[in-house]
């Protein structure tokens, strides 16, 4: 059962890298479109589709079907044109008119201080330019990440994502208890850390959620508070020309023993809650986040 596993996960290694070596045949552009598009097909094919529309619904609970349909749609589109840009990521993060960069007085203060912080995203825009562009802009890094059971995609993804690194110094760690050692660590060492806290953490604290009560990370608030590190918010969206934009919003103190880290999770929730209203169609809606 194991070998007949491997050599799916071989076959969709191996369809995929056709498919890329075709596409190079053509424009940047015009490849990233068509591969947006047909990513868009075969997703509205798949049973992710109706995890995607029923998480929207939750959230746009007044929206049309066809306003809900539209929004998911984009969805896949991007998810499309973020597995494309991976295949070139340390071009796209060399590329200075790809990528545009808002609250650079924040980052500079942050930097100035010189004491480690955490920043955080979520799952929307191309996710995979944060790290790199934290890296190239002179911090320390170390990111956790979720394996993918395909070990070769895998293993390709964690090589792109290390190659898009202009320094030695950052480094990207599976979620696990490896990371966690890494991770504190990397405080001590006066290394910053970086985290998607959008996904369910079957392991976490239950946590109001646009209404509902889900499983939500708040480990790293745990650190924050032991360390007295800023929380940074980051937000990374595509603007409508494809264009990449991150933002630094104001830096969360969590040093008040007053304030729970549920509380303060609620907080960062509702940053989340914020950035997803405004660019739906940059949200990663296809995972059971409401389950």
């Amino acid at each position: 059962m194991r070998f007949l596993v491997f050599i799916r996960y071989f076959i969709e290694f191996f369809l995929y890298k056709i498919v890329f070596v075709i596409l190079n045949l053509f424009s940047r552009k015009f490849s990233k479109n068509i591969f947006s598009y047909s990513f868009m097909l075969l997703g509205r094919l798949s049973k992710y589709n109706k995890i995607a529309k029923d998480n929207c619904k939750i959230v746009f609970s007044d929206f049309s079907d066809k306003e809900i349909t539209q929004i998911i749609n984009n969805s896949w589109k991007n998810l499309g044109k973020n597995l494309y840009e991976l295949n070139n990521l340390k071009k796209l993060i060399d590329d200075k008119n790809a990528i545009k960069i808002l609250g650079l007085e924040k980052l500079k203060k942050i930097k100035k201080e010189n004491s480690p912080v955490i920043f955080f995203s979520i799952h929307s825009g191309n996710w995979e330019i944060c790290v790199p562009i934290l890296d190239k802009s002179g911090f320390n890094i170390g990111a956790i990440y979720r394996h993918i059971n395909n070990v070769f995609f895998d293993r390709y993804i964690f090589k792109k994502r290390t190659d898009s690194l202009k320094t030695k110094n950052s480094f990207y760690t599976p979620k696990g208890k490896l990371s966690a050692k890494e991770i504190l660590e990397g405080v001590i060492n006066n290394k910053n850390i970086f985290l998607l806290v959008d996904q369910k953490d079957s392991a976490g604290t239950l946590i109001n959620f646009f209404g509902r009560k889900v499983k939500t990370q708040t480990g790293f608030l745990k650190i924050a508070r032991k360390y007295n590190l800023k929380i940074i918010p980051m937000r990374n969206i595509r603007l409508p020309d494809n264009t990449l934009q991150i933002t630094f919003e104001e830096p969360l103190g969590h040093s008040n023993d007053n304030i729970s880290d549920d509380k303060k999770m609620l907080e960062i929730n509702a940053i989340v809650e914020r950035w997803i209203r405004e660019s739906p169609e940059n949200w990663f809606w296809q995972h059971k986040r409401f389950n």
